[in-house]
């Protein structure tokens, strides 16, 4: 992975790691030890699902740059089903509090979503590759006359 993609990746799970932190606390003061498990998991499925639709975002950029901007919007659709999915499978069990993993889940994926957008926002990222072999050269362009 190069250096830009883990930094944008760092740049990401560290807020919404935080955030996880703070759900983690205010549902165990609110729903006790079943609620902080609910955030903790709500936490986790949001790193991982997202965690993984960037990697897989960004693998597609540099193989198939022509698919990025529809694999985008795709897999940002795909990611926001499967978090709903997962608040609908997950809606009535006792392992751990709904309310406070589907309030987490939620929060986290506003954290993940708003600290991706600032990440791209800083990175410097060329969008022009500079070849130094073609740049010795000038070619000519336009007409000849």
């Amino acid at each position: 992975m190069p250096s830009n993609d883990v930094r944008t990746l760092l740049h990401t799970v560290v807020p919404t790691t935080a955030a996880g932190v703070v759900a983690i606390a205010v549902s165990a003061g609110v729903a006790g030890g079943k609620g902080a498990i609910g955030a903790a998991v709500g936490t986790l499925v949001v790193i991982l699902c997202m965690g993984t639709g960037m990697v897989v975002l960004q693998r597609t950029a540099k193989s198939l740059p022509q698919l990025f901007q529809a694999m985008g919007l795709m897999l940002y659709t795909a990611q926001l089903l499967l978090l709903f999915i997962f608040v609908a499978v997950f809606k009535d069990t006792t392992l751990f509090n709904p309310k406070a993993f589907a309030f987490t889940l939620l929060a986290s994926t506003l954290v993940w979503v708003a600290a991706q957008a600032r990440a791209y926002m800083k990175a410097k990222i060329l969008y022009v590759e500079p070849d130094s072999a073609k740049s010795e050269k000038a070619e000519k362009t336009g007409s000849s006359r």
